[in-house]
């Protein structure tokens, strides 16, 4: 994640002036958005080109005069004549910030793509350098905001001088303006007094464990529940599969504690874990159990859920998408396929015993598809040893490192390649594919993709 160049933020201009030197069409555009505010518009240009007659602006048919900027706020400049070289030294030398329209390098701050849900406003910005493309962000996020939210955000801040006398916890505050806008059966203020008159008798929900499956690693894979419950949660208890992308959806005061586990090292062990998370939500802490891939597959989530069934601990489950998943998507594997696969199996290949090889083996010369997980250091050995078990060594093999991810790797083989060690695996998690579904996928473009590959079949 890049860092930014510029700060956001909400800029304060009621009682003030906002001066747009210039008269054409450019400064029409930023007129129209001016006059959203509350501010006095002023334009000035020598000459008038563009009609501002519908907008509420005052306007001067006249060269700029260093006056015009007094109790200004801001100044856009639209004219890149003379008028608009005095307007820009004369705001800079009164502190004055200044646009200049088309023109990022001499702007001090940049005018977003705004939607308006009045006192509520989304502002997307690129810093002036792609402005199609936060107007095309600008209409999804249109498309997903009500235009009831703005009633539902003047409700919040009516409400907010109860809130400050009743609840004197900022937690207790935070919860219940959450628990407002969150719930779909707030219709009035009536409403809203019930729900304050419930938090400030300590009515509220208690602590609670989100156990929520970040998915293979790309936020953009991570469901919108997984988001909500993110920005929800009081504490993010997060693993080290998880990269930081995901982790920083979270609040952003929430509290973040890292239970990394890595091969030959753990930072946390499982016990502690439990202890961990059951000790956060008997404290009223709302926690986010954030796990790679799916919490259900590989995630020790069992481990987690008797301890807090035994403690009493309120739980949910979000799914995420599985590392295996991601592997058959990246490389278009059905692994599932009509006369070819009839299934799909999940197995962990680290400390794998000879009788469920050998039955790994038997189910996938059966035609099932393996997807072996924790195998890439064990990866010859594993494949001998289905080998001796009756697996043909023609039957085909990929490999997918970092599945699902902008780095991710792909090799394609056979078992007789894996069992010759013909692979040289990329850093990350691997998943490892075994079937003759594997053969189905679109492994010749995805290889192309990652510039990786060992033997073709």
């Amino acid at each position: 994640m890049g860092e930014l160049n510029t700060f956001p933020l909400s800029y304060k201009v009621e009682g003030q002036r906002i001066v747009i030197v210039g008269g054409g069409e450019e400064a029409l555009n930023k007129a129209r958005l001016a006059t959203k505010t509350t501010a006095s518009v002023v334009i000035i240009a020598s000459r008038l080109e563009a009609d501002f007659s519908s907008l509420d602006v005052e306007v001067a048919e006249r060269p700029f005069a260093e006056a015009d900027l007094d109790g200004a706020a801001l100044l856009f400049v639209a004219d890149h004549g003379a008028d608009g070289a005095a307007a820009k030294l004369a705001a800079r030398a009164r502190g004055i910030p200044v646009n200049v329209v088309d023109v990022p390098d001499e702007c001090d701050f940049y005018t977003p793509s705004i939607v308006d849900r009045a006192p509520l406003t989304v502002a997307i910005s690129t810093e002036g350098r792609a402005p199609v493309l936060a107007r095309l962000v600008r209409a999804r996020v249109e498309a997903m905001l009500s235009p009831e939210v703005g009633t539902l955000a003047r409700l919040a801040g009516r409400m907010r001088d109860s809130v400050m006398r009743l609840l004197p916890d900022g937690v207790a505050r935070r919860r219940y303006f959450e628990a407002l806008v969150g719930s779909p059966l707030i219709a009035s203020e009536q409403d809203a007094e019930a729900l304050l008159a419930a938090h400030a008798a300590g009515d509220e929900k208690p602590g609670i464990v989100h156990l929520i499956g970040a998915g293979p690693g790309a936020d953009d894979l991570l469901t919108l529940r997984a988001q909500r419950l993110l920005q929800e949660a009081d504490v993010i208890v997060h693993d080290q599969l998880v990269p930081s992308a995901v982790v920083e959806m979270g609040r952003r005061d929430a509290q973040r504690i890292s239970v990394g586990k890595a091969k030959g090292h753990h930072s946390f062990s499982q016990a502690q874990i439990n202890t961990l998370i059951v000790r956060l939500a008997l404290d009223g802490k709302r926690v986010a159990r954030l796990k790679g891939g799916d919490p259900m597959v590989f995630g020790r989530a069992g481990e987690e859920i008797v301890a807090l069934r035994k403690a009493g601990v309120p739980y949910t489950i979000v799914p995420g998408i599985s590392a295996a998943l991601a592997a058959a998507a990246d490389t278009a594997t059905p692994v599932t396929l009509r006369k070819v696969s009839s299934g799909f199996i999940f197995a962990t290949a680290h400390g794998a015993e000879d009788s469920e090889l050998q039955h790994w083996a038997a189910l996938a010369g059966a035609g099932l598809t393996l997807a072996l997980y924790m195998g890439k250091s064990i990866a010859p050995e594993v494949a001998q040893r289905l080998a001796g078990y009756g697996l043909t060594l023609s039957v085909p093999v990929g490999i997918v490192v970092n599945a699902g991810r902008r780095d991710r790797k792909f090799y394609r083989g056979t078992l007789g390649d894996l069992v010759a060690g013909a692979v040289d695996f990329a850093d990350g998690p691997a998943v490892i594919l075994v079937g003759e579904a594997v053969a189905a996928g679109d492994w010749e473009n995805a290889a192309a993709l990652a510039a990786q590959q060992f033997k073709m079949a």
